[in-house]
């Protein structure tokens, strides 16, 4: 049975997410960020006024629209694996992830007078790299190793916790295991290269169908992330698309290696790109929850939503 989480998104109505972060904030406004460890920037005041600014222009847009927010606690690389890369130690961590929590809802409160409901969501990374991962955890060694984190976030008040840009089944297995234990709503969101698969090679329907049979429908619902739309559509065939409830695409075409050379960022064209999210919208019928991965920002956020705005809310099938 699917984990029927007391989430505001699974009642259907549109939530917007952020967009690229890390890429918004290097190429396009000029912050630095170590190791593209968002958090980071929480660690001084010039570096929380930018990612504060950041996060209030999505609020704003959801607030302007009527939409509700997925907002993130910018927790991506704060676990242990980046430790020695960012010369910090697993309590540093902890702090972090704390830390992260504490300022999203400090943001939520910002804009308590928006008419959708804003969830705080501790981000979840892979251990290892999401273009590439240099091994394959098993079932149990991701539920062990990603429990500490969702932990952190849980105690931290963090609404729920989303697995962002995993490559293989283990991992997501033993995440959502991790989160349940913990207690806290989970959403896994698989990663696809340019022919729809999984860096693994595997299958999206296939990581999918495993996922939901190993963790009896555990998550609250899945997503897709880091890949531009047209890299998406192709793999979206069968029943399990009713689980996918979420997407935050690539603004570029590339793929994950061309982007991780790329020195200058494709941001692509932000009208194209909404349009591609209706085309997915048309081969997922659970969609609902739309914002941005690598290279987009708000404007593109900005075109999602306005293209939403206007959906007819009946489910469609291609």
């Amino acid at each position: 049975m699917t984990n029927q989480a007391p989430l505001p998104q699974l009642d259907g109505e549109l939530f917007l997410t952020d967009a690229g972060c890390e890429t918004d904030l290097i190429f396009n406004k000029g912050v630095p960020i170590r190791e593209f460890a968002a958090h980071t920037l929480l660690e001084d005041e010039a570096g929380r006024a930018a990612l504060a600014d950041y996060y209030r222009g999505f609020l704003s847009l959801a607030r302007d629209t009527g939409a509700g927010m997925v907002l993130d606690a910018p927790t991506w690389k704060a676990h242990a694996h980046w430790a020695d890369d960012l010369g910090c130690s697993v309590d540093d961590l902890a702090v972090a992830n704390r830390d992260a929590v504490a300022f999203s809802r400090s943001l939520r409160d910002e804009y308590a007078d928006s008419s959708g409901p804003i969830v705080v969501n501790g981000l979840v990374g892979p251990r290892g790299d999401a273009y590439a991962p240099e091994t394959l955890l098993s079932v149990a060694e991701a539920e062990r190793y990603h429990r500490t984190q969702i932990q952190w976030l849980a105690d931290a008040g963090a609404d729920m916790v989303t697995a962002l840009t995993f490559t293989h089944t283990e991992e997501a297995v033993g995440t959502v295991r991790a989160a349940t234990s913990v207690g806290v709503p989970v959403v896994v969101s698989f990663t696809v290269e340019t022919d729809g698969r999984l860096p693994s090679g595997q299958l999206l329907g296939d990581a999918v169908q495993r996922l939901d049979d190993e963790t009896d429908g555990g998550a609250a619902y899945l997503m897709v992330n880091c890949a531009h739309p047209d890299h998406i559509r192709p793999a979206l065939d069968g029943d399990w698309v009713d689980r996918i409830r979420g997407v935050r695409c690539n603004a570029s075409r590339q793929s994950h290696a061309e982007l991780d050379a790329a020195e200058v960022l494709d941001d692509g064209d932000p009208t194209e790109f909404a349009a591609g999210y209706l085309e997915l919208r048309r081969l997922l019928p659970q969609l609902n929850v739309v914002g941005g991965c690598c290279g987009s920002d708000l404007r593109h956020v900005t075109a999602i939503a306005r293209a939403f705005t206007t959906w007819d809310r009946q489910p469609i099938r291609a």
